[in-house]
């Protein structure tokens, strides 16, 4: 099930599930990064760029990409998935994949992955017993998945994170 395809350069930011990729920094709660995300092509790969400086200014740190994956407030159900797969590159600072249940009622409660993204395009399979519950006692529940995003997040840097391809795969 593949969820962003890269599917051309009209500008648009709407993913193979209908929904559309979101720019979200720490704005939202008095932060001052900015960011922004866009269609690109790099190395004759069409792909979803974000970029942005990610400041800890006014209590911030973070500038991300986020897809829903199902309408309001409710879940997916991905529990005959075992994980996700991305074809990124980026700038080798540290990011963070985030998945969100609609069980969670807080912003910042998230289930967590962390990675560097090199300059060349790599594929990660990530399982989802790998991602780690951040700020709540909630454990990983593929069946209730909300949305998914890419975030760099928690320290000054310049944010430069390329998607080509994201998917729920059955088979790690």
């Amino acid at each position: 099930m593949i969820l962003e395809n890269g599917g051309g350069l009209s500008g648009s930011l709407r993913a193979e599930n209908g929904y559309v990729w979101r720019c979200v920094t720490d704005t939202v709660m008095g932060g001052v990064s900015t960011g922004r995300i866009a269609r690109t092509v790099i190395e004759n790969r069409s792909a979803l760029r974000m970029t942005g400086d990610v400041s800890l200014r006014n209590n911030g740190g973070f500038v991300q990409m986020v897809l829903d994956l199902a309408e309001n407030g409710s879940a997916l159900n991905a529990s005959r998935f075992q994980g996700v797969s991305l074809v990124i590159r980026g700038n080798g600072a540290p990011d963070n994949i985030h998945l969100r249940s609609p069980d969670m009622d807080r912003v910042w409660q998230s289930w967590r992955y962390s990675f560097k993204a090199p300059q060349d395009w790599t594929e990660l399979r990530i399982s989802f017993a790998e991602f780690q519950p951040h700020r709540t006692e909630l454990p990983v529940t593929p069946s209730r998945l909300a949305r998914i995003g890419l975030v760099a997040i928690g320290k000054e840097m310049r944010a430069d994170l390329a998607l080509s391809r994201l998917e729920l795969i059955e088979v790690l």
